[in-house]
């Protein structure tokens, strides 16, 4: 069986204290939880976290159809970076949605040597949801591990979950995304060719392809961080359609202010740090270049106002 061959080639050679979960976004709701494991597994027990690289929806319910927070690969890294020390992700397959909540769980404890269980207040597991919490717990008595439950962090009247995060995020509010995530919301993709209309208006754009299960905010003109080969530059970030010339296909253009590297071919992201306006249709071009200018000025206001929040919050250093 995959899991378990997977499970066994990552085993640690100590004790683990872990959770599961999806974990997309990695948002403060998760990070609350991931402090918590932190907490009790350290500091001589192996923080582990089994993430599911696509939502176990997806697999149940052949109709039910979700856009991510991440890539499986950002996933693991932010996880990484909230210091779990182990991550292993697993692809949530109709064999694994097979298997019962009490041989998923004998299969990781003795695998991982599992000695805590962290869990979310509405944590199940297996076939039919059969491992609740107390379900767990008694198997945590035969098994020799114990189990936590974890309250969801609470923010303004709601629990924060990727849910929120993603209706944030479709609606073009990345100011509440950022607060529900801990840090804006960013996309890394390929700069493909595009119709190099944007040259011809004055403002050459990089046009990025982005894997087509990943959110994007909704269309509009947003202030952004552009990430090239690991600096940060400013820029304007068009989402939508460009209503203007007729067209239909839904582009990601990114216009670098005061950059004029080739960079086809190159991977990049993009941080979303506030929506400038909504998509519009202009009558002519010359209104259309009008625009594009305020949306540049605005563009570098909101971005140094940005830059000097981020200096006072860390202290000077410049890290955002």
């Amino acid at each position: 069986m995959i899991f378990r061959q997977r499970l066994a080639t990552m085993a640690p050679h100590r004790e683990t204290v872990l959770t599961i979960g999806v974990f997309d976004g990695v948002h403060r709701g998760h990070c609350h939880l991931l402090a918590r494991l932190i907490e009790r597994a350290m500091p001589s027990h192996v923080p582990t976290v089994i993430t599911f690289t696509n939502h176990p929806a997806t697999v149940l319910r052949p109709d039910f159809k979700l856009n991510y927070i991440n890539t499986p690969e950002q996933k693991v890294r932010l996880l990484h970076q909230q210091g779990i020390e182990l991550v292993i992700p697993l692809d949530f397959t109709t064999e694994l949605s097979q298997i019962d909540a009490k041989e998923f769980i004998t299969v990781v404890s003795q695998t991982l040597q599992m000695k805590g269980l962290i869990i979310g207040p509405d944590f199940a597991m297996g076939k039919d949801r059969q491992g609740n919490s107390e379900y767990l717990r008694e198997m945590g008595l035969s098994l020799g591990f114990w189990v936590e439950t974890v309250d969801s962090l609470i923010l303004e009247g709601a629990p924060v979950r990727s849910r929120r995060v993603r209706e944030a995020i479709g609606a073009g509010d990345v100011a509440t995304s950022a607060q529900l995530l801990g840090r804006n919301f960013s996309l890394k993709g390929n700069v493909v060719r595009g119709d190099q209309r944007g040259r011809e208006l004055g403002f050459p754009t990089a046009n990025i392809n982005v894997t087509a299960d990943i959110m994007l905010p909704g269309d509009g003109i947003y202030a952004t961080w552009a990430i090239v080969e690991g600096k940060r530059y400013a820029a304007a970030t068009s989402i939508g359609i460009r209503p203007t010339f007729g067209l239909t296909e839904r582009l990601v253009e990114v216009y670098i202010l005061d950059f004029d590297a080739d960079i086809y071919g190159n991977t990049i992201g993009v941080e979303f740090v506030k929506k400038l306006r909504d998509q519009e249709t202009f009558d002519n071009i010359e209104a259309l270049v009008k625009q594009i200018h305020l949306d540049v000025s605005d563009t570098r206001s909101v971005l140094a106002s940005h830059q000097a929040e981020s200096q006072a919050t860390d202290g000077g250093t410049g890290n955002g």
